[in-house]
């Protein structure tokens, strides 16, 4: 039974609980209407899901749908500098986390083989080495130094580089133009340019791959006829851009959680064999890609709502991740916890694809900065830390750390 509390206008944003958990305002939205009605900004309105049970059913139920271009996409904040969107935005091809079936179960199943378990499980030597080898030109540094930039932000990059068969000393072209793509409030014209320049790039590197192919993903892709350059180019762009973003800033947000945790950190310290389930646990508590949208291709019942076709909704899966429905303490970083069930790689068709590559690129990353640096702490009061509030996903800007001895 749902209790009486103030619509929203607008998704809460304000990170006033503390930089690890959802705004107090989404928190207090979960608890008395788990499926809320939500004002937007341009008038919409639409709904917010916020409840774990809510998120799961809403998310392996196809109509609600991820197409952008079946409707106006109504945005849950504001966006100084961008126009009012009057029409749908057309699909990109190969973009398929933005489709339906059959059309995402056509492309996403090209790549099924390239992301299973024991495929990525042949992966994890060479990641931990890509992981020793960025520690090891930490180390060489003076600190403080961020360890956003000298290591949370390379290791994912060299990995999907070297999966896809990006060169990685183009890195800085794809970093730079994602990190554009990501801010919330930029212009039109600016995310415009970043997109251009990304999609220039990769649309050049697939033709030049289906020419001439090499060993690595994307090559493997150019060598299937029916998928057009058009399409590489689009599941490049989403390979690639999901590929760093979200575990660079898992690897950067989990370590500030790890030092602000003090005796969690002294539990991992002491039995490294915790370190899967705390990944699992770090992952359901911090949940860097938080909100994703559906909109409903008829009138639909969510716990206990009535949603109306044409409406978007927008659900948050850290707010989920934190339902007490289903964790027990849930705002609690408990290690011991089994947080299997999680709700961070989202559910349904379009969970995420390289799960598995993020969790052993973050037990390779936290394994090896803990081992390396035994010592490691903030060299800034936390409070200073600067978060990634203006950001699609969440994560900190800079992590300046320091050590004052290193360990092999």
């Amino acid at each position: 039974m749902t209790q009486t509390v103030p619509v929203p206008q607008g998704l809460p944003m304000e990170r006033d609980a503390g930089p690890f958990d959802p705004p107090r305002q989404i928190t207090r939205l979960r608890e008395a209407r788990p499926v809320s009605p939500l004002l937007f900004p341009d008038g919409h309105e639409g709904w917010l899901v916020t409840g774990y049970d809510a998120v799961r059913q809403l998310m392996a139920d196809t109509r609600f749908s991820s197409r952008q271009d079946l409707g106006i996409i109504h945005l849950p904040y504001e966006t100084p500098g961008m126009p009012v969107v009057t029409e749908p935005s057309p699909q990109m091809p190969g973009m398929f986390v933005a489709m339906d079936p059959p059309d995402h179960t056509r492309l996403r199943r090209k790549l099924t083989g390239a992301f299973t378990v024991k495929r990525m499980k042949l992966l994890e030597e060479q990641i931990i080495d890509v992981a020793e080898r960025q520690l090891d030109e930490l180390a060489r540094l003076t600190p403080p130094v961020d360890l956003v930039k000298e290591f949370a932000l390379p290791v994912p990059s060299l990995v999907i580089c070297e999966l896809l068969g990006v060169p990685y000393a183009d890195r800085e072209t794809f970093q730079v133009n994602s990190a554009q793509l990501m801010v919330r409030d930029q212009t039109l014209d600016e995310k415009m340019a970043a997109f251009v320049a990304m999609n220039t790039y990769l649309a050049e590197l697939v033709t030049r791959k289906r020419a001439d192919p090499g060993e690595d993903l994307l090559s493997d892709l150019a060598r299937q006829d029916d998928l057009t350059i058009e399409e590489l180019t689009g599941i490049g762009f989403l390979l690639l851009l999901a590929g760093h973003e979200t575990t660079a800033n898992m690897l950067a947000l989990g370590t500030f959680a790890l030092l602000e945790h003090p005796e969690q950190l002294a539990e991992l310290r002491a039995d490294p064999g915790l370190m899967p389930d705390a990944v699992e646990e770090l992952m359901r508590y911090l949940s860097v890609a938080d909100v994703f949208y559906r909109y409903a291709t008829e009138d639909l019942e969510l716990g206990g709502e009535t949603i109306a076709k044409g409406s978007t909704v927008a659900i948050s899966l850290l707010a989920a991740n934190r339902d007490p429905r289903r964790f027990d303490n849930p705002d609690t970083l408990d290690f011991h916890r089994k947080a299997r069930g999680h709700l961070a790689f989202g559910h349904g068709i379009h969970q995420c694809l390289g799960q598995q590559l993020a969790r052993i690129e973050m037990r390779a990353g936290f394994d090896g900065l803990l081992c390396r640096f035994p010592n490691l702490k903030l060299a800034v009061p936390a409070d200073e830390v600067k978060l990634r509030t203006d950001m699609n996903i969440y994560g900190v800007h800079e992590l300046p750390v320091t050590w004052t001895e290193t360990s092999r």
